[in-house]
This record gives C-alpha cells, structure tokens and sequence, in this order.
C-alpha cells in the first residue's frame, strides 16, 4: 500500500488560455494513467471542487517514497509542471505521507515534542 502522495492543486485557469488548459489537463490525466498501468505508482485521484476558496481541483498522485521521488526526475513530469504553471493560477507541488506512512511521520513529530519544554 502506498504510504507517500504528491499533492497537485491549481487556482482558476488563466483568461485566454481556457483551450491550452484542457489538453494539459488531458495530458497529465494521461501521464498518470499511463505510470499506473506501467506499475510506476499505485494509483491517483484527480478532483475538480466548486469555485469558492481559490482551489479549483486537486490531483493526489499515490506510490511508495521511490516512485513520488522517481516522478519529480522524470523529464515529462517536468514539461507537464512548466505546462500547467502557464494555464493556471496557483499551481503547486506538495509532497506528503498517506496511510501507514502516517504513523512514522506521527512518532518522528512525537520524539521532537518530548524534547521540547511544554508551557501551561
């Protein structure tokens, strides 16, 4: 089961560049299906959310910390980041913990407050 995630979210799509959007967004859906089926991840999530807060979608790119990592090498991962940072406002990248990955990201954040001194 996985245990790492790379988070991708984006803003509103830049006026004028509506059509350039959907075929990167095509293309990375794609990509993604395509590193699955190769077994180069587990598996992802994409979601597109109701325009209120400034985050238009999100997709959530599942694997173990060899493959997230081995993603962010990769040349057509690149191309498709510099791609989507040209069609939509706000795009990022953020790198996580999922499943039992959690519980040692937990213990390592547990060890760093025992060494700090807690106040009332």
């Amino acid at each position: 089961m996985a245990d790492r995630v790379l988070c991708i979210t984006w803003g509103q799509v830049v006026r004028g560049r509506e059509e350039r959007g959907l075929e990167v967004f095509n293309e990375a859906l794609g990509y993604y299906g395509r590193m699955q089926q190769e077994g180069r991840i587990e598996g992802f999530d994409v979601a597109l959310l109701e325009p209120a807060s400034g985050l238009n979608g999100y997709l959530a790119v599942r694997g173990s910390a060899e493959q997230i990592a081995a993603i962010q090498d990769d040349m057509t991962w690149r191309r498709l980041v510099a791609d989507s940072t040209l069609v939509v406002d706000d795009f990022r990248v953020v790198p996580g913990t999922i499943n039992e990955g959690v519980a040692d990201q937990i213990a390592i954040f547990q060890e760093a407050v025992a060494k700090v001194p807690q106040s009332a």
